[in-house]
């Protein structure tokens, strides 16, 4: 329980994440009918980018910073880069938003948000961040029990995260085993898995454990800013989407390029491809 996300805040994989959700949060807002977005592994939800842990490593100066300098980005960033400027209204970019605070921004007034921090420091500056806003509630407990706890939901529609430090060996299992069980309480969950890219031959057992899974449709999106042919460093991420939103697919054959292009440091590339086609 040593992983504090404020030294990441900003990456290029942050960026995959947090874009994508913003897409899936504005699908299904096209409809009226209310949804639940749950985090397993909240974080605090908001991050200081001159703060002493994210200018310690300064990753997020290879991430959002590339997107905020971007010149015109296309306009399916504009919900993502609108919930940042809200945190930055001088123009200087300092403030980056989690995915509890993305989601609080993103959202709408019969939405529902509820999030999970196991970390008790890290939850307690969660409560703090989410304070005010009565739609959000706070949970300080085993993210893996986030199913079990808190599914199904009142509303019909939920987007559930699942988005683990990864410090433990297991834990690749262990995001499919939680959404498994999301399925199995609510069929329709939007089921999102990040996962980090260092060696795709290690992931080919999760491949396999996902398109096994149950889903009745999954969709894999990918973004690599090195070749991933070097176990030792952060290649690239992925998000596994159980039942996504009609018109992801299409928004990301858009978008990845694009932000393959923005984002690479070696290398750049990219893969949207379907684990569980729909039947």
């Amino acid at each position: 329980m040593n992983y504090r996300h404020a030294f990441h805040a900003g990456n290029h994989a942050d960026v995959l994440k947090h874009l994508v959700l913003s897409r899936i949060f504005a699908l299904l807002s096209r409809k009226e009918a209310p949804f639940a977005y749950l985090d397993s592994h909240a974080g605090v939800g908001l991050y200081d980018l001159a703060g002493d842990q994210a200018s310690r490593t300064g990753e997020w100066l290879q991430g959002i910073a590339r997107i905020w300098q971007a010149e015109t980005p296309p306009s399916l960033l504009d919900d993502y880069l609108g919930a940042i400027r809200a945190l930055n209204p001088d123009g200087a970019l300092r403030y980056y938003p989690g995915s509890p605070e993305l989601a609080r921004q993103l959202t709408r007034e019969q939405d529902r948000l509820q999030l999970n921090e196991k970390h008790p420091e890290d939850g307690a500056l969660l409560k703090g961040n989410m304070a005010g806003d009565r739609r959000v509630a706070v949970h300080l407990g085993e993210g893996w029990h986030v199913p079990r706890a808190l599914m199904p939901t009142q509303e019909k529609r939920v987007v559930l995260l699942i988005d683990p430090p990864f410090e433990q060996a297991d834990e690749l299992s262990r995001c499919v085993s939680a959404l498994k069980e999301a399925l199995g309480r609510m069929r329709q969950t939007i089921g999102v898995i990040w996962y980090p890219i260092k060696d795709e031959r290690q992931l080919k057992r999760f491949y396999q454990d996902l398109a096994r899974s149950g889903a009745p449709k999954m969709l894999r999106a990918e973004l690599f800013v090195h070749p991933a042919d070097d176990a030792s460093r952060l290649s690239g991420s992925g998000l596994a989407i159980a039942n996504p939103p009609w018109g992801l697919e299409d928004e990301l054959r858009e978008l990845l390029p694009w932000l393959a292009g923005q984002l690479a440091q070696s290398q750049g590339n990219w893969r949207l491809d379907w684990l569980i086609e729909e039947a």
